[in-house]
């Protein structure tokens, strides 16, 4: 905004206080079209009720989706009720208005549910019209388009769009975003004609159709953000965004499941001006150091099986990326197991632009396969590649000299190798490494930034040969590293801001596989990274040992997420004034500590940034007390293993005093059947929810859960025998957004579950179903309860899981030796 809000609004009072209605007009126009600074401004609230109204009703209105505008809306309403200045109106009839300005089925289904907290009517008309939609949004386009009545389904798009933000609305159809670009006077007939025809068809029809209607286009906007809608055509989404972005430089399409390779492959070639690409998924339950005991693959009935000839339609498909017109610098495709290492050798025709990829849990990927990527896209500088086949192979690539190299003769040994000009490497879970490979590779990285080598063999020899100055984030949890290595690590790296040592047993003790350098004698591990660093985020568990509130002051004043676990105690003083040692703090993950009331309860009440409370295997005298204030700033919620007492009642208090997104409560058993609808009416916005041995509460079935319908994942295990055999299916249908789904065959009423190969919900990842060992001394029910002759019940054994995996082609079915 050139011109400041206050001075804004004081023109509009002197222009409608002197008749100026010039002034008058302009100033809504203004502000429409500068309404995301707008918003953000601490005088967003004294903006009078006819100057908001007026510029809601504007035709220059931008916003990055529906969802921010009914925020405003909200905020602003919020704001007038505790201000005497709105005292002469009515605030309930001015939310009235202004909420019915808002486009209802735009919004994303999470969000509406959410707004039934505090304005129930509003948000359960709001789910109701999206769920209509979900059933069949043709026909209600297509009656809408007869009344002459489309504007209620435009996307907002002006000439001063930058971002298009569409995340979590599964309602939303191709139609939607090509009713958005169309002019406005367009005859009704042919309006009908695009609507009909924006489906799965023929793309040269579509192309034709789009010319004919001669296609807004926004040149703007950067960002397009389409996660979370399974029921878009990415086909005709791609060629939408060519005609109507032709500056788009973001494309994020995450959790969309079906968005296959060939998705991937059309979007570069019709859009390769685009820099960024987001296709992540949920990542893979099944681990490589999971025992399988049978697994079977097939073809998701659903599937578009042969895509690419359907591509060919557009005529450019047949060809490859040309690298030389190709801007992609980052691409995410974390989670798509079925990307093969074919598909990885496509992708390196990028080699002129790719800077940054992350493969994270791209399970069919071998070393051979990234090692040729690494080979080919010598620009890239940041890689996550956790949980891959990445080992000596690719390491060996990175560490040799780069044949492309114009200046072989360089001061620094290293700088001629790829490895040296790394500044993010994420290797989580790659055991595939040797100890030798290892040091070269740590021996290579001097300007590395982000350095994640959690679960991998690191020791002390590699470390020792890190010799980098630049790091930020560090995270060497589950390793074998010693304070030998580690402390002139920490010394050499003053702007490390993150820094996770959870499992690393060896800090406790000094190694003997190598010598301190140079003699350097170090301390212990607080007082290095207290005398060093100044940390926003922190996992720690051995050898984190503060006994005085001054030993974390001031080095940890900046802490906003804190994780602290086995291997140490926290005393009731440090826990009790952690608001004051770490006064921004926003996620606090507590494992096996001893807490209290008082720690709680300050808690809740002092840090008022708290948005993720953690209480994992805890000891101590905890009571309902603890919950009893007010958490406006929660969000979520993990009580595990520690909360025994809790009731329906402390259910419904914590409902009133704070708005969660995810719950999960394990080993709270005097929860029954009732407190499905206090959590499902309490929080209809409640994304995950995961319990545990957790009373009776799913005895009578899942109803009421099923009634949460902006639930993405789910976990119910041992919580009543009452589960219907069509739980999978049901929970499927009734929840658009549902991705992850855990149960257990102790709850199934009919012995067990209905599986379906195909999905009606498109975004469906994964569904675990844990069983049983059974017991050799016989009788003994999967509730643990011994029979009448026993008085030793013995808690159960979960030995199996069933896992169902749906990627973007197939279903895989595999039974694992664990439990998941």
């Amino acid at each position: 905004m050139v011109a400041p809000l206050d001075f804004i609004i004081e023109a509009w009072y002197f222009a409608q206080k002197h008749g100026v209605t010039f002034v008058e007009d302009v100033c809504p126009g203004y502000l429409a079209q500068s309404f995301v600074q707008v918003i953000s401004s601490k005088l967003f609230a004294h903006i009078p009720y006819d100057l908001l109204y007026s510029t809601i009703e504007s035709p220059h209105l931008t916003v990055d989706s529906e969802k921010q505008l009914c925020e405003a809306i909200l905020s602003w309403v919020s704001a007038s009720r505790q201000s005497c200045e709105q005292s002469v109106s009515n605030p309930a009839d001015n939310q009235l208005s202004l909420l019915s300005k808002v486009r209802v089925c735009l919004l994303p289904l999470g969000f509406a549910a959410g707004t039934k907290r505090n304005c129930f009517e509003f948000g359960n008309n709001a789910v109701c019209m999206i769920l209509n939609l979900l059933k069949d949004s043709l026909q209600t386009l297509l009656y809408t388009v007869t009344d002459d009545n489309l504007d209620s389904y435009r996307i907002r798009l002006t000439e001063y769009s930058k971002k298009i933000v569409l995340s979590g609305c599964p309602q939303l159809t191709t139609q939607f975003l090509y009713i958005s670009a169309l002019p406005t006077d367009l005859d009704a007939v042919f309006k009908r004609t695009i609507v009909s025809d924006v489906n799965d068809g023929c793309l040269n029809h579509y192309n034709g159709l789009v010319k004919k209607a001669k296609t807004l286009s926004f040149r703007n906007v950067r960002i397009v953000d389409l996660s979370k809608c399974p029921n878009v055509h990415f086909g005709a989404a791609i060629l939408w965004m060519k005609w109507a972005f032709p500056e788009l430089r973001t494309f994020i399409a995450s959790y969309c499941l079906l968005f296959q390779f060939e998705d991937l492959q059309y979007l570069l070639l019709r859009c390769p001006w685009i820099n960024e690409i987001n296709l992540s998924i949920d990542t893979s339950v099944i681990l490589s150091k999971y025992s399988i005991i049978s697994s079977r693959s097939e073809v998701r009935r659903d599937v578009n099986r042969n895509l690419s000839s359907y591509y060919m339609q557009s005529g450019s498909y047949g060809t490859s990326v040309n690298p030389v017109f190709s801007n992609i610098s980052k691409l995410i495709l974390e989670g798509r197991n079925d990307i093969t290492d074919m598909n990885l050798l496509e992708i390196s025709m990028l080699r002129s632009s790719l800077c940054y990829i992350n493969i994270k849990h791209c399970t069919l990927l071998t070393d051979d396969g990234i090692s040729t990527l690494l080979l080919n896209c010598r620009k890239m500088h940041s890689m996550v590649l956790s949980y891959t086949s990445f080992g000596n192979h690719s390491i060996q690539t990175l560490c040799s000299s780069d044949p492309s190299d114009s200046f072989p003769y360089h001061k620094d040994e290293h700088a001629h190798v790829m490895a040296s000009r790394l500044q993010e490497l994420h290797l989580e879970g790659c055991e595939g490494i040797s100890c030798a490979a290892m040091s070269q590779l740590v021996s290579n990285m001097n300007i590395v930034k982000s350095l994640c080598l959690r679960e991998t063999p690191l020791a002390d020899g590699a470390l020792c040969n890190f010799v980098g100055s630049s790091l930020e984030y560090l995270d060497i949890s589950e390793t074998v590293v010693s304070m030998v290595s580690l402390a002139p690590v920490i010394r050499r790296n003053s702007n490390l801001s993150c820094l996770k040592t959870a499992g690393c047993r060896n800090l406790l003790f000094e190694q003997g596989e190598v010598q301190s350098t140079s003699g350097t004698k170090y301390g212990r591990f607080l007082q290095e990274i207290t005398s060093t660093c100044y940390l926003e985020d922190v996992e720690m568990g051995w050898a984190f040992c503060p006994v005085r509130v001054d030993d974390l002051i001031p080095s940890f004043s900046k802490v906003r997420r804190m994780t602290v676990g086995l291997g140490t105690t926290l005393p009731e003083n440090i826990l009790h004034a952690l608001p004051e040692i770490c006064p921004f703090l926003e996620s606090l993950v507590l494992r096996f500590q001893v807490i209290s009331d008082r720690v709680v309860r300050n808690l809740l009440e002092s840090s008022t940034n708290l948005q993720v409370l953690c209480l994992q295997y805890c000891l101590g005298s905890l009571t309902s007390f603890s919950f009893q204030t007010m958490a406006p700033a929660l969000r979520i919620l993990r009580l595990q293993w520690f909360t025994p007492w809790i009731t329906n009642d402390d259910l419904t208090i914590l409902t009133q005093n704070c708005n969660l997104v995810e719950l999960w409560l394990s080993g709270c058993k005097l929860l029954d059947s009732s407190s499905q609808e206090i959590i499902s009416s309490g929080w209809p916005n409640l994304a995950c929810l995961q319990l545990e041995e957790c009373g009776q509460i799913t005895l009578d079935g899942v109803n009421s859960i099923l009634d949460c319908k902006a639930l993405e994942e789910v976990l119910l295990r041992h919580t009543g025998r009452g589960i219907g055999r069509t739980i999978i299916t049901d929970a499927i249908r009734e929840l658009p957004l549902l991705r992850k789904l855990a149960l257990d065959l102790c709850d199934a009423s009919e012995g067990g579950y209905d599986t379906p190969n195909v999905p009606e919900g498109k975004l469906m990842r994964s569904v675990r179903m844990s069983r049983c060992k059974k017991s050799a001394a016989a009788g003994r029910s999967c509730f643990g309860e011994a029979p009448p002759s026993s008085s030793n019940p013995k808690p159960v054994q979960h030995r199996e899981t069933v896992v169902l995996e749906w990627s973007s082609r197939q279903l895989t079915t595999t039974v694992v030796e664990e439990r998941l």
